[in-house]
């Protein structure tokens, strides 16, 4: 979207791939934000409130000055279609893509049937999984939601449920996220931080038994589906090969402690905009502050790793000791030191300093 609404690119030829034409509604992105970004026409519904559970702390986060966001897949892939609808320098391709690659001067993308030069290639697809070298961890946020539907009302649409750790905790760190949109409607999404993935039914239990058991709710319908699984790694992902550029989970801005992610995508994007506008040399590198969250997240993957303290219980001490406007900004890379001080204190110092001495000498 911001190179859609930038000058410099209005006589660029812009070639947008994808596999698919975008016509469902298959994924819905969460995320906070203190002002109206540039997504803000298409916010389906937000939350100042939301409720945190678990079985040694509850309570009504107020969130302020951050709003919680919600965006449905198939309205931003509509809003970005019609932005670039007026622009004959854009065009769209749907095609598998095989492989990209660089060399000196041109980048190139390798398709099933065609493949393509350009001063740039911006890719966003992990084409598989990287083998996990020793001293790092490769944890998966993985989540099956569903959109339902009931006949009475049910919920508060003005409170959400950020984390209900109240589930069972069996397979690892695992809670509900619960995001009503009216007293009738909402997205109930079971979700895990662990290795290995889940059989289908397993998922399809836990809301059933989630939506009985604490929403109290057994005659409703469901209205959409969805299933993913982010990354949680403090593996390096490459930024930059040659000219071309690494984006979104490719390019390692799932944050490796949450998997939160579409925030971090809107910064990279915002730095690579930046570049291109200025004519600096389009090279990103890693920042300091991007390197000390580095490191915070390989404290917390060693020690949900290793079992050596339950999520439940980290994220419990977490909120229960900060306010939430503190929590959310030290998710979000944007802390500073007294903040993170605070943050560090609020959990078991033998347990994670261990861990951060045992991430440092690595």
């Amino acid at each position: 979207m911001r190179m859609l609404q930038h000058p410099f690119f209005d006589d660029k030829k812009i070639l947008v791939i994808d596999q698919s034409k975008k016509i469902t509604n298959d994924r819905t992105w969460c995320f906070w934000e203190k002002e109206p970004g540039i997504f803000e026409p298409i916010i389906h519904h937000q939350w100042q409130y939301a409720n945190f559970f678990s079985d040694v702390y509850s309570s009504i986060l107020d969130l302020s000055p951050y709003q919680y966001k919600m965006i449905h897949g198939i309205d931003l892939y509509s809003y970005v279609k019609q932005a670039s609808a007026s622009r004959t320098n854009i065009e769209w391709r749907y095609a598998i893509v095989k492989s990209v690659n660089s060399n000196t001067d041109r980048a190139n993308v390798e398709l099933e049937t065609e493949s393509f030069t350009a001063d740039y290639i911006f890719n966003s697809i992990l084409f598989e999984q990287p083998k996990t070298p020793k001293g790092k961890y490769y944890l998966q946020q993985h989540f099956k939601g569903w959109v339902i539907e009931t006949k009475e009302p049910h919920f508060d649409p003005a409170l959400a449920t950020f984390m209900d750790f109240r589930v069972s905790q069996k397979h690892g760190t695992t809670f509900i996220y619960l995001m009503p949109t009216s007293s009738t409607c909402a997205l109930v999404e079971y979700t895990l931080f662990t290795e290995a993935l889940l059989e289908k039914e397993e998922y399809e239990t836990a809301l059933k038994d989630y939506i009985s058991s604490y929403l109290h709710i057994t005659d409703y319908k469901i209205v959409q589906e969805e299933f993913g699984v982010i990354p949680m790694t403090n593996m390096q992902f490459p930024l930059q090969e040659g000219r071309v550029i690494y984006t979104g989970i490719a390019g390692g801005q799932a944050k490796g402690s949450s998997g939160y992610v579409f925030q971090f995508i809107q910064k990279r994007t915002g730095q690579i905009i930046e570049s291109l506008v200025t004519g600096n040399q389009l090279s990103i590198q890693k920042t300091w502050n991007d390197k000390k969250f580095h490191l915070y997240d390989s404290v917390l993957l060693n020690v949900l790793h290793s079992r050596k303290m339950h999520g439940d219980e980290i994220f419990s001490r977490i909120f229960q000791k900060n306010p939430p406007r503190r929590v959310l900004r030290f998710l979000d890379n944007e802390s500073n030191l007294y903040e993170d001080l605070q943050i560090m204190r609020s959990v078991p110092s033998g347990i994670f300093l261990t861990a951060a001495l045992q991430e440092l000498i690595r």
